[in-house]
């Protein structure tokens, strides 16, 4: 039902809508706004609201409207957005706090930087002061040829005096300015991160849309009741990612598992009070299905021309013949060059003997320095640039530096031609516009201008997009916290959706902000894991178990043990009814202890055979004050040749092999409880036998 911005006519009644809901989605988010009210007189037999207060950034390809509770006989029969900007006086005299602190805090920065300036330029000129003797007559006798000496040092003197009183203002000014550059560079930062919702300004921008409802039957009388009108819009700059909080009793099987988002959005309004809901799919995927040509038997023809595209008229280039022939204003060579950023340092004092400075040319005046945010004009000449050619005309492309007329130098001397330059063909000019579907769509093309570039200027084209969409689109997502990951990429082929517990408040400031979404109660088991051949310490985990119809997607977990907060950690995807351990660190309360015997000896017929035998002895310890469940993990060599033999030695308890996929071939675990202070010993091991004249590779033969 939406249609191509246009005028709204008069008759439409103003509406005002407040923001009632959100769904953000993997990237953007979907806002459904409320209006209230008594619908006004028809006019035509059609009834025309205009709801006012929606963001400048939304898509206004994806606007649609729907009455919550339909009046019998009315239905919206069109929804059209359009731009509007309204003049507020008051907004450009009110400013805000942080507005002027940071105002504050640039001009006292620019302050500093004159002064600086005004200092370096005093100590500049004081430093190039040098004596010039009077030059004595060639019939003055040579005793009255002596060196000024005493002169010479006064001056010296003065000078070193001179430095080193300007030395001490000089330090206080750098200093000054490097912490007022800190401030300003603080207050910018927060001030990018304030919300961008209403910024001030005398003009207020934003989206009204027109809304027509329309009787099933002409004359049929208007609902005296109120209507409530509901409007979809989808906006760009919106982001979350799932977080979550584990909080374990020690003893108890259960834990609470606190579900949370963490959002951040910029979408050009504030949310203030709305339903929030999360998803993980894609808010803007592409559903055009493809347009099959017809197969047609006989004669081949040219393909018909979309409909609604004519070829450019012809005499496009004659008709700015005229514009590019005038010539240019003359530019006055005697006006500063205008620089965009800051002045350059002062130049020193040209020196007053007639040799050194007849030895160079004289230095251009310094640039004026600019106010930061200020426009150059087109007509200046930049920093560095060549002098403007008289009566505004540009000299020929390629021209050699001696100008039209000049003698052409050597080939391969300096400044000689390039045969591979002249002799590569000019780069050919950029096709026409081609009939895509956005260039049928006539109300939203511009004429290009006369400043165009040559292939544009008196074509359509379509016209950009929206300063504030764009700036959506355009704008990156915030860096990701600490163990986050995208929702895309943690959900996998199946999307999820969750939705807040309350109503909250989300500010447009490009931050990340938590949401707390629900709390679920998982099944815990505490287990404690050694693998004594690669570490003796004994690490505490969770067994962790989604018993819910909610997926856990991956995302941080910060894990509170008997309310005291233990670790961040990261958790991994978890579908309804699937395991993971969670690892809790080091338990320093439970020890263990191994230690390996290795035996080597000759079986068979004349010794044939190497055995090698190995017995491992573990002693595990529980100092804790609550009994423990530990699991020991050890590893039998595994082998793929026939002359290899490994055969287990009896285990005591026996160990078992763990089936599950996520183990190395070979392993093999002990599960045992152990009381508080209680102790327990295991023993395993196991023969390889090989012949004598191979030996063992890929591992440690004496592991003892």
């Amino acid at each position: 039902m939406t249609d191509t911005p246009s005028a709204v006519p008069p008759s439409a009644a103003p509406w005002a809508s407040t923001l009632d809901s959100v769904v953000v989605y993997a990237a953007g988010a979907l806002c459904t706004r409320v209006a209230r009210g008594v619908l006004p007189a028809p006019a035509d037999g059609a009834v025309r609201l205009r709801l006012t207060g929606l963001p400048a950034g939304l898509d206004a390809g994806a606007v649609r409207a729907r009455l919550a509770a339909e009046p019998a006989g009315w239905r919206i029969t069109e929804v059209r957005p359009h731009p509007e900007a309204e003049l507020r006086p008051d907004r450009a005299e009110r400013s805000t706090e942080l507005d002027q602190r940071l105002a504050a805090a640039r001009e006292r920065v620019a302050a500093l930087e004159l002064r600086e300036r005004r200092l370096a330029a005093r100590a500049a000129r004081i430093a190039d002061l040098r004596a010039v003797p009077p030059k004595p007559s060639r019939d003055a006798p040579p005793a009255l040829r002596r060196a000024p000496t005493t002169a010479l040092l006064a001056l010296a003197d003065f000078v070193d005096e001179r430095l080193t009183a300007l030395a001490g203002p000089a330090e206080q000014v750098r200093q000054e300015l490097a912490e007022a550059r800190r401030e300003a560079e603080r207050l910018l930062d927060e001030h990018m991160r304030a919300s961008r919702a209403g910024a001030a300004g005398p003009v207020a921008t934003g989206v009204a849309v027109l809304v027509v409802l329309a009787p099933d039957e002409p004359g049929l009388p208007v609902p005296v009741e109120p209507v409530t009108v509901e409007l979809e819009y989808r906006v760009a700059g919106a982001f979350w990612v799932p977080s979550y909080r584990l909080s374990y009793r020690q003893g108890s099987p259960t834990g609470t598992l606190a579900l949370r988002a963490v959002v951040a959005q910029r979408t050009g309004e504030d949310w203030t009070g709305v339903r929030l809901a999360l998803s993980t799919a894609n808010l803007a995927r592409p559903a055009a299905l493809p347009e099959l040509r017809s197969l047609r038997i006989g004669r081949r023809q040219p393909a018909p021309a979309p409909s609604g595209w004519r070829e450019p008229p012809g005499g496009l280039a004659e008709l700015f013949t005229d514009f590019d022939g005038a010539p240019d204003r003359p530019h006055d060579e005697g006006g500063p060059l205008l620089v965009g950023g800051a002045a350059a340092p002062v130049m020193a004092m040209a020196p007053r003997s007639r040799s050194l400075a007849s030895a160079a040319p004289p230095a251009p005046p310094a640039p004026l320095p600019v106010p930061p945010g200020a426009a150059v004009p087109q007509n200046a000449p930049q920093f560095g640039a060549a002098a403007p050619a008289p009566y505004g005309y540009a000299p020929p492309p390629g021209a050699a530096p001696g100008g039209y007329g000049a003698s052409m130098p050597a080939p391969g001397g300096p400044g000689g031609p390039v045969p591979q330059l002249l002799d590569a063909p000019a780069a050919p000019p950029p096709p026409p516009p081609a009939p895509a579907a956005d260039q049928l769509d006539y109300g939203a093309l511009l004429l290009a201008g006369p400043d165009a570039p040559a292939a544009r200027r008196g074509r359509l084209h379509p016209a950009p997009r929206d300063g504030a969409l764009a700036h959506a689109a355009a704008a990156p997502s915030p860096a990701l916290p600490r163990h986050a990951v995208p929702v895309r990429r943690s959900a996998g082929s199946f999307d999820q959706r969750y939705q807040a517990a309350a109503r909250c408040d989300l500010p447009a400031d490009g931050a990340w902000h938590t949401v707390a979404l629900t709390e679920l109660t998982v099944d815990l088991t505490p287990e404690y894991v050694c693998v004594p051949s690669l570490d003796q310490s004994v690490f505490a985990t969770l067994l962790l178990t989604n018993e819910t119809a909610h997926a856990l997607l991956a995302g941080p977990l910060e894990v509170t043990v008997d309310g005291d907060h233990l670790l961040s950690t990261a958790l991994p995807t978890l579908a309804p009814g699937a395991v993971r351990r969670v690892g809790l660190g080091v338990a320093q309360g439970v020890r263990a202890t191994r230690r390996t015997e290795t035996q080597e000896s000759t079986a068979g017929l004349r010794g044939g055979t190497t055995v090698v035998s190995e017995r491992i002895h573990l002693e595990l310890a529980n100092h804790l004050s609550q009994p423990v469940r530990i699991e020991v993990r050890e590893r039998v060599p595994v082998t793929q040749d026939r002359d290899v033999r490994v055969e287990e030695l009896p285990a005591a308890p026996a160990w078992e092999t763990p089936e599950s996929p996520y183990h190395a071939r070979g392993t093999r675990c002990w599960r045992l409880d152990l009381a508080p202070g209680a102790r327990a010993r295991l023993s395993g091991g196991w023969e390889i036998r090989f012949p004598a004249g191979k030996a063992l590779t890929g591992g440690n033969r004496r592991s003892g």
